[in-house]
């Protein structure tokens, strides 16, 4: 299942987030959140800084072994990339 279908919107809904023409609501941010079992928060952060190994454990508790694995083999991709990327495998 995509991630758009998993949140209840579009594709195109979610394509504008990705490239910044829309904001979305805390409703959606919620819903996204709980789509890839991690905290809302999150989404705030900004990943172009160094992000260690533990970081990334603690900010993905319930993630999958693999699935952390994978973020840490693409911590220079933006998050929007590396949420794509990983959907895509998953």
């Amino acid at each position: 299942m995509q991630f758009a279908e998993q949140c209840n919107t579009s594709t195109n809904y979610i394509g504008h987030i990705e490239t910044g023409k829309k904001f979305p609501s805390m409703e959606m941010v919620d819903k996204m959140a709980l789509v890839l079992r991690i905290k809302p928060y999150l989404f705030f952060i900004d990943w172009t800084e160094n992000i260690s190994d533990t970081d990334i454990t603690s900010a993905y508790p319930k993630l999958p072994a693999s699935m952390k694995n994978e973020i840490k083999n693409q911590m220079d991709l933006s998050i929007s990339e590396i949420i794509n990327e990983i959907l895509r495998k998953y």
